[in-house]
């Protein structure tokens, strides 16, 4: 009879052990989606914003994000009808910039598309910079074309420095990334001779 005991012991032991550890996981995920929600630049890490259900949450963080750093007059537009800008911000130098939201895998590469989108949003929104902000990577010819027109792109290197910068109180460094000129360096578009016949 001491073995059924034990054995009982041990399974209920087991049963209250598993439960504990459910309780666990579902309380950390139930934080993690709290943290997402609030979108609090504090709490948000990069792992984080890869597990946002959509790209509103991300461009939620990142007016939260560009106005605790400290910037003036940070908008985010409407969803309907944003006209290729998911912010607008006035930077240290006075300069009213766009930027568009890409919340990307590194599977899935931004392409030419938001270049031309932020690019002509920039007459709507009377600003003098543009910005692509992702949580990926950029195709080649996305970079290309955002040269040739001097939009800013930041990747998601830059967005993780940005995130540790701003953790750790060093606004003044990451919005010195933010506001670095864009990459202007480009091949640019040469005709090729057709041979009449």
């Amino acid at each position: 009879m001491p073995t059924t005991l034990d054995t009982t012991t041990i399974m209920i032991a087991g049963l209250v052990a598993l439960l504990l550890v459910l309780f666990v996981i579902r309380l950390v995920r139930n934080r993690r989606k709290r943290i997402r929600r609030e979108a609090n630049p504090r709490k948000i890490t990069i792992k984080d914003i890869d597990l946002m259900a959509d790209g509103s949450e991300f461009e939620l963080y990142l007016f939260r994000l560009f106005h605790e750093l400290g910037y003036r007059e940070v908008y985010q537009t409407t969803a309907s009808r944003d006209f290729g800008a998911d912010l607008v911000f006035t930077d240290q130098n006075g300069l009213r910039n766009v930027l568009q939201a890409k919340r990307y895998g590194n599977s899935n590469p931004v392409s030419i598309g938001a270049v031309q989108e932020v690019y002509t949003s920039m007459r709507y929104y009377e600003a003098e910079r543009a910005i692509v902000l992702t949580s990926g990577r950029y195709t080649e010819a996305c970079r290309i074309l955002a040269a040739v027109n001097g939009v800013k792109l930041l990747d998601r290197d830059d967005l993780e420095e940005l995130i540790i910068l701003f953790k750790s109180r060093r606004y003044d460094e990451a919005m010195a990334i933010i506001e670095e000129p864009a990459e202007t360096e480009a091949p640019t578009w040469k005709p090729k001779a057709k041979k009449a016949t």
